[in-house]
Parts: structure tokens; C-alpha cells; sequence
């Protein structure tokens, strides 16, 4: 017979039935119901008017996407619904959204890339919703986007949805990473892929190249290495970009791989979010055996100073992002 635990059965069976593990239950059994609504609006974006730009600039100074706007609200309206989370952070709101109705209730902050890789929408690309939810140490009345900035201790699980040829949930709760897919006859998320460990040699690197010319010497070194055979595994990776970072990711975390988003002369601090994309993903690829790096430092030492605070990423098998930071350390 095939596995048939589904979410909640895995959540209780990992943490037990306590009143925290309840909790947390409910807010993950959220985000992915939110996931489900999602997944079926991007499923038919080609067949009503959700496709295209709202005309909107968000706080990172770019297009909001119809299905981004509607990915957003979702997550907010549901998450409201949980009297245990006091508050959300969306890469598509400019502040923390506080729930007023839950201040003697909240103890939770749940951060979400609403819907990552939109910009891919139109041409049917892999999308996913991105999250981590933090226990918060803000008891105060009505708080400011600084209160709620706390360090990765405090995280207690992360994970994204990946809207594809089926839809999956990859999670970690601090007990290995775990994945789920949509059973769309039953409307369930069932065990698929239980304690994924990521190959520790990259079989493939994942990086835009067409920025080389503004990388840094160690970075460009790393990728003519890798595409000889001069690198750890003595073999030479193969290339595999899609451009939708949660996509990217997913294919490396299954078959061995390292994401690179460098600093550039553009963008000197990086691109990538670090609460919304970095240290979500860092906590997942920390479970599964591998490692987050800005080039410099651990993903998760680091305390988020602003909540769209931008980082360089490296992300995959660990010896391979080590082998990034040792180039970058020699240039």
C-alpha cells in the first residue's frame, strides 16, 4: 500500500501532541490550504484575467503581479484566521502587518515570499510561495517592523510550496525535511519524499551567468572550475538554470546542486531577500546536509537588521559551498 500519512499525522507524529505542536499544526495546515487556493488560481491563469502586472510598484521597487497581489492576500486573510499568529512580514508589504485582535494570543511571526518566480507566470515556469514561521519574543501592544527582526534561533520551521507539474510541500520543522504532493482527487498532502538529504557533491551549478562580468574574481574562477574537470568531484557540472529561485532550489535539493546569486556591481549588498528567501531556504538546506553562505558568512548568523534586508546566496551541497567561500576568501 502507498504511504498515506498526510501533514498533520507527520506534524503530531514529530512533535508530539503538545499545546506548541498543536500550534504549529495549525499554522502550517494555513499556509498550505492557502497553497491549495494558489496553486488552483495559477493552474488556470491562462483561462481568466490573472495574468499580467497590476500597475502597482511594490517596496522592492518592482511590478506587482496579479497573481502575486492574490497570492498575498490569501496568505494574510488565512493566517489571520490562527489566533496564534500575532503577526505576518510579506516580501510584497512595505511593514509588518500586525493582527490587532491577537495581541494577547499571538506568538508567532510568520514570514512569506507570497509567490516567488512570478515574473514567470506567462510562460508557464514553475512558481512557488516560500515561508518560515518564528516564535516572537514581542509582547508590546502595537510594535514596530524592528520588534519582530530576531535572529534564526527563534525559528521553528520553514519550508515553500511549489506550484509544477504537481504541487509539493518541502518542510522542516527541525527534525529533517520532508515533502508532500497534492493529491488533487482528495484535496490531501501526502508523504512523498520523507528525510531528503541533499547529495553532498553538486551534480549541477545554478547561476544567471550573463552577470560574470560584474562578479568578483573568486566567483568566476569557482564557475570555469566547475565546468572542467578541476572541481571537488572531478567531474564537470552541468549548467541548469531556470530563473524561479524555489524551481532552482527544489532540483538541487533532490539531485545534488548549488544555487549562486552573488554581489554585484549592480547590487553590491545581493538581491535576495534575506528573511523572505535566504533564511528560509538556509534552514531547509541545513536540515537536509547542505549549507547557505552569503560568500562570507552562514545564512543563519546572521540578524536580520531591516526586514528586506538583501544578501548574496550560495545554497546547495556543502562542499560545494564551501568551495565558493575558500575562492572567494582568496580573491
Amino acid at each position: 500500500m502507498n504511504n498515506l500519512t498526510n501533514l498533520t499525522s507527520h506534524l503530531l507524529v514529530q512533535h508530539g501532541h503538545s499545546v506548541a505542536s498543536r500550534e504549529l499544526a495549525a499554522i502550517i495546515n494555513q499556509i498550505v490550504f492557502a497553497g491549495k487556493l494558489i496553486s488552483r488560481e495559477v493552474n488556470k491563469a491562462g483561462l481568466v484575467d490573472v495574468l499580467g502586472a497590476t500597475g502597482v510598484i511594490n517596496v522592492q521597487q518592482e511590478e506587482v503581479q496579479k497573481l502575486d497581489q492574490l497570492a498575498d492576500d490569501t496568505l494574510t486573510d488565512l493566517l489571520r484566521q490562527i489566533p496564534y499568529v500575532r503577526a505576518v512580514g510579506s516580501e510584497e508589504k512595505e511593514e509588518i502587518l500586525e493582527f490587532a485582535e491577537h495581541n494577547t494570543t499571538g506568538k508567532y511571526i510568520v514570514f512569506f515570499d507570497p509567490l516567488d518566480g512570478s515574473s514567470n507566470i506567462d510562460v508557464n515556469v514553475s512558481t512557488g510561495t516560500i515561508f518560515s514561521v518564528f516564535r516572537t519574543q514581542f509582547r508590546g501592544q502595537i510594535g514596530s517592523s524592528e520588534d519582530y527582526l530576531t535572529s534564526s534561533k527563534d525559528i521553528i520551521a520553514s519550508g515553500y510550496l511549489l506550484y509544477g507539474s504537481s504541487t509539493m510541500l518541502i518542510y522542516s520543522s527541525g527534525y529533517g525535511v520532508h515533502g508532500f504532493t497534492l493529491d488533487p482527487s482528495i484535496g490531501e498532502y501526502l508523504l512523498s519524499h520523507p528525510h531528503i538529504k541533499i547529495p553532498k557533491i553538486a551534480k549541477t551549478y545554478s547561476v544567471n551567468e550573463s552577470y560574470s562580468p560584474k562578479w568578483d574574481s573568486g566567483i568566476r574562477r569557482y564557475i570555469d572550475e566547475v565546468k572542467t574537470n578541476n572541481d571537488i568531484s572531478g567531474k564537470p557540472k552541468s549548467a541548469r538554470y531556470i530563473g524561479s529561485l524555489v524551481a532552482d532550489f527544489h532540483r538541487n535539493l533532490l539531485t545534488g546542486g548549488i544555487f549562486l546569486y552573488p554581489a554585484d556591481q549592480k547590487n553590491p549588498q545581493g538581491k535576495l531577500r534575506l528573511i523572505f528567501e535566504a533564511i528560509p531556504l538556509a534552514y531547509l538546506a541545513t536540515q537536509a546536509g547542505g549549507a547557505a553562505s552569503t560568500g562570507t558568512q552562514n545564512i543563519l548568523d546572521i540578524k536580520p537588521e531591516k526586514l528586506h534586508q538583501r544578501v548574496p546566496l550560495f545554497i546547495g551541497s556543502k562542499d560545494d559551498v564551501s568551495q565558493v567561500q575558500t575562492l572567494i576568501n582568496q580573491s
